[in-house]
């Protein structure tokens, strides 16, 4: 039995053709409205497959996707996936601990990196890594500063006290005017 596209009214057409041709939706959702449109044109799902080297069963999926859900039937499914890891409560707690600053939590140091954090959370009970620490920045919005390799006044106020006279044969530079 050969399957057929369904009628399609003039605004399914039309979306149609321009999901086609499409160059900023994309390229797997500009494929599919392609084979409805030859199909609309008469070409058989062999025919398609040929023509848009695909196999005629993707062809015919994708067909029978169509005619039963409309345009919509061209989207992908929503995939589960691997379930979450980490917990919603897991979660806040590493991104509650990399935005505090390590002092008030008890490490000696002035900022995070990616190896404190995830040392520090594993004493409490948080095994992670650092690339899962890094998807959950990335879904929250958050982006990860990278630590200053350098000290002076930005980060301990009291760099220039610390630090000392420059030597002897360190050239004196005014201060700009």
């Amino acid at each position: 039995m050969t399957l057929r596209v369904r009628a399609v009214s003039d605004e399914e057409r039309e979306a149609l053709e321009r999901m086609a041709r499409s160059r900023t939706l994309g390229a797997g959702l500009a494929r599919r409205a392609q084979i409805v449109m030859h199909a609309l044109e008469g070409l058989k799902a062999p025919e398609i497959g040929a023509r848009m080297d695909l196999c005629g069963a993707t062809v015919r999926h994708w067909l029978k996707r169509f005619n039963a859900r409309g345009l919509q039937g061209l989207e992908e499914d929503v995939r589960t996936g691997r379930p979450p890891t980490h917990s919603a409560e897991q979660t806040g707690a590493v991104i509650n601990t990399a935005l505090t600053p390590p002092a008030k939590l008890g490490p000696p140091f002035a900022s995070w990196t990616l190896d404190r954090l995830v040392a520090y959370l594993a004493e409490r009970g948080i095994a992670t890594r650092r690339s899962r620490i890094s998807e959950i920045f990335i879904r929250e919005g958050l982006k990860w500063r990278h630590e200053e390799s350098w000290f002076g006044e930005r980060v301990d106020p009291d760099f220039a006290r610390k630090r000392g006279r420059s030597s002897g044969s360190t050239r004196h530079h005014r201060p700009a005017a």
